[in-house]
């Protein structure tokens, strides 16, 4: 199957050929800028370190995406994803946790309105 064409970094004056937005280096400077300025501080707090610790742990233990797993596919865990959002009274507890392929994940928040609805 072709691929795509790269494309140069969307980075101002870097003419690297990329497959994505940015280039490698370029990619995480964006990524620490979007963190510190663009980020609500908010949700900076809600998903600290601890978060990650618990989100391996649990990735750890549910290795495959547990919608596909009820229709008898096994995807690897991609996203471990909150039931009832952390901004609506969640908690990081296990009981409202669940692993999610990225097409899962972001048939859910679809289908919320989550990434569109968020004013």
């Amino acid at each position: 199957m072709p691929r795509k064409p790269k494309r140069p970094c969307s980075f101002p004056g870097c003419p690297k050929l990329t497959d994505g937005r940015f280039c490698e280096e370029h990619g995480k400077q964006e990524n620490r800028r979007y963190e510190k300025y663009d980020r609500d501080p908010a949700v900076r707090r809600r998903y600290g370190r601890a978060w990650k610790r618990i989100r391996d742990r649990y990735a750890a233990r549910h290795p495959f995406c547990e919608e596909c797993y009820k229709k008898g596919l096994l995807r690897p865990v991609e996203e471990v994803h909150h039931k009832l959002p952390l901004a609506e009274g969640g908690t990081h507890d296990e009981g409202n946790l669940v692993s999610l392929c990225q097409s899962c994940h972001a048939r859910i928040h679809a289908e919320r309105g989550d990434r569109w609805n968020k004013h």
